[in-house]
């Protein structure tokens, strides 16, 4: 068991994170860029969808490296 906690699996505790953080961050970039939109006053239905698929291809992005830093930090093996 102590061995899943290994630098080797890294990519895969990276992965997992990444999974776990997609859905809140998505929400929130998403919040954020229909407030603004609101804001500009120019929203519709279509404008809301395109605002949530540029909030998941930007979430995806941010929570993969982010959790992959994060986990080379807490995985990193003793010098």
């Amino acid at each position: 068991m102590a061995e899943l906690f290994s630098s080797q699996y890294q990519l895969l505790w990276a992965i997992i994170l990444a999974v776990l953080l997609f859905v809140p961050v998505r929400q929130l970039i998403w919040v954020v860029s229909v407030r603004k939109a609101e804001r500009d006053g120019k929203l519709d239905k279509t404008r809301r969808q395109t605002l949530k698929k540029r909030a998941s291809v930007t979430a995806a992005l941010l929570c993969f490296v982010f959790a992959f830093f994060y986990t080379a930090a807490m995985l990193k093996g003793p010098e």
